[in-house]
């Protein structure tokens, strides 16, 4: 068996029984990411990676009993690594080499992670999919490589798909990390807000927050397991109870809502149908009650002005601080679009934004409050072909992945889970959202479909080569 067909807790138990070594993991990676370049996974290879696997194999040889310790991973391009060039997915940060790690950055580091580098993103994470100015080849899903791997994760769910890591960090702020698992048929959970901590950055409405990308959902609560260790200060921060790693069971039934509605004037796809009736067929054969419920409320010009809003605020702010005003002409036309939005914005603009999408998420989870969770799909369809957003982006994009920012804008838990690949060899992922702060019910729900074999891990051709 080859290192990377071990799940990462598999790899975790090899190295503390020395039957591997951290060494040996990092190597047998490195080759492959090399191999796989043109996947478009990675950014930067991290080149102190073996020198942090030696020191990792030395201290498992002392005995150390650190979570992660000598297990490969990615960090995604979005967030700060100290001594690794980090481009946040643009041109004009292309040198950016920081001197400090961002929060969970050091957290997964000081649990023993070795970095083998940075996955791709796209710029700022303004869009859902990894195209960039930085890289030669965006992020492709390996199951279909003429097709994104969405974003802006991509890279991240690239890397894990085609067996380039074990597991990876990634973040997301209206699906960012759910939609790219769907499209490389992976575990991708988006926790509460609160749970992992945005530090440095801070904000009263935290849309985004960072997590997992994984093969199984226990790698996945590994992970997130680490990440769950919100910094002092932060204004939503709070612990669990426990590891998530150790409490995937679930002692009762749930009652679940679903509906396949997208809120635009798209229509639902025919495969997004099918993965919520299979996945209701599974829950209901467990024991769990699901009740389909007409969408709490819909895209309308408000909603959708106000996401481009806050979108246009959120990434002219961080270009503003970030990006020299010389260099903002190396910034990709749908960045340079959303600032010059952000230029026309007021305060009171803004401030009204933010307050409709707060209604907005008030009123899904008005709806849903008699419900213990939510299905949907995770996407409305198949991974999109290279080019497909040529047009109005932003109403191309939102049809496509409309199901996924109302639990970011409410701050609620949700994970997508891999459906089924279908007759095209496409994959596409089932959506759950849990209550706030329900993290650890939502990940033994996830847990539960897994055992009762919702999908089959059925890897890409690059898999295997």
């Amino acid at each position: 068996m080859n290192p990377h067909e071990l799940t990462a807790a598999q790899q975790l138990e090899a190295l503390q029984a020395k039957e591997i070594s951290s060494r040996e993991l990092t190597e047998h990676y490195l080759a492959r990411i090399e191999r796989h370049a043109a996947l478009g996974a990675f950014v930067t290879v991290n080149e102190n990676a073996l020198d942090e696997a030696a020191k990792a194999d030395e201290r498992l040889a002392a005995g150390d009993r650190e979570p992660l310790l000598g297990l490969p991973l990615g960090i995604k391009d979005l967030a700060a690594t100290a001594g690794i060039r980090t481009t946040f997915g643009s041109a004009a940060m292309a040198e950016f080499v920081p001197s400090e790690d961002s929060w969970t950055v050091g957290l997964l580091r000081r649990a023993g992670a070795v970095v083998l580098g940075k996955t791709n993103a796209s710029e700022f994470g303004a869009t859902c999919y990894t195209e960039n100015d930085v890289t030669p080849a965006p992020a492709v899903t390996p199951y279909a490589p003429a097709r994104y791997s969405s974003g802006s994760s991509g890279g991240a769910a690239t890397a894990v798909a085609a067996g380039l890591l074990p597991v990876a960090h990634a973040s997301d702020g209206a699906g960012s990390i759910r939609t790219p698992a769907a499209t490389c048929h992976l575990v991708g959970m988006k926790p509460s807000r609160g749970l992992v901590s945005p530090a440095p950055a801070t904000s009263f409405l935290s849309a985004s927050t960072e997590g997992p990308i994984a093969r199984t959902v226990r790698d996945a609560a590994l992970l997130l397991d680490v990440m769950a260790s919100p910094a002092p200060g932060d204004l939503y921060g709070w612990r669990p109870g426990g590891p998530f790693s150790t409490a995937l069971h679930l002692d009762r039934p749930l009652r679940i809502a679903l509906w396949t509605d997208t809120g635009t004037e798209e229509h639902a796809d025919p495969q997004a149908e099918l993965v919520v009736r299979r996945t209701a067929d599974v829950l209901t054969r467990l024991g769990h009650e699901v009740c389909e419920i007409p969408l709490p409320a819909r895209y309308d010009e408000p909603v959708s002005r106000a996401i481009l809003t806050w979108f246009a605020y959120q990434v002219g702010a961080v270009v503003r601080m970030m990006v020299p005003p010389e260099r903002t002409h190396l910034l990709r036309p749908y960045s340079r679009h959303l600032l010059d939005v952000n230029e026309t914005l007021s305060a009171n603009d803004v401030v009204t934004a933010q307050a409709l999408l707060a209604r907005y998420a008030s009123t899904f989870l008005s709806e849903v409050d008699d419900y213990d969770a939510v299905l949907t799909p995770t996407t409305n369809g198949a991974p999109v072909p290279i080019g497909h957003y040529d047009g109005d982006e932003a109403d191309l994009m939102l049809k496509w992945s409309c199901h996924t920012p109302w639990a970011n804008l409410a701050g609620v838990p949700a994970i997508s889970l891999p459906s089924h690949v279908d007759c095209e060899g496409l994959p596409h992922g089932v959506h759950l959202v849990g209550r706030h702060r329900g993290d650890a019910e939502l990940l033994a729900l996830a847990a539960q479909l897994e055992s009762a074999a919702l999908w089959n891990e059925l890897h890409p051709p690059s898999w295997h080569h």
